[in-house]
């Protein structure tokens, strides 16, 4: 088991934008049956859309596991250890802290007891994801995904292996 470090920040408003951050649907939705049948044209590119682009996508996915499918090159540390990597994320809280709004959010005890409940979690196997409002209108996303395998989504390969993104 071990562990790989995200980072995004950028502007709030471009991290709302959930349909980028979710994955595509499995099924696509049905073509069209005729040329008439615009909605369900619009729906087929819509759904193709979101298919190419959220692999190659750099905001943080929705559910924290999917970083896994994304380019091995938005992981921004690999760790062997969960103390490795919470330090990894510890050290992120710190360089970006005096950026946080509300200040209080960059309080070292509170960033303190969040460092040691991510490597509570990480040893466990889960993941961890944070994120804070920096001076507006920014976003900070921090994640760190567990791997090989991941505990809830053993189908997502590690972006590492041979073969991998």
């Amino acid at each position: 088991m071990h562990h790989h470090g995200y980072l995004w920040t950028g502007p709030k408003e471009r991290f709302d934008q959930e349909a980028l951050r979710r994955p595509p649907h499995p099924e696509p939705p049905p073509a069209p049956v005729s040329e008439e049948d615009v909605k369900a044209a619009q729906l087929l590119g819509r759904y193709r859309e979101a298919a190419a682009e959220f692999p190659t996508s750099d905001l943080p996915p929705i559910e924290t596991a999917y970083w896994l499918v994304k380019p091995r090159s938005f992981i921004r540390v690999t760790c062997d250890e969960a103390k490795e990597a919470a330090s990894w994320l510890g050290e992120r809280l710190t360089e970006y802290a005096p950026r946080f709004t509300p200040e209080r959010d960059g309080d070292t005890a509170r960033l303190a007891r969040l460092v040691n409940a991510a490597a509570e979690q990480l040893r466990s196997g889960a993941d961890v994801s944070y994120g804070f409002y920096l001076e507006r209108p920014s976003y900070l996303s921090l994640a760190v995904v567990t791997c090989s395998p991941h505990r809830s989504r053993p189908d997502l390969g590690c972006p590492m292996a041979e073969g991998g993104r």
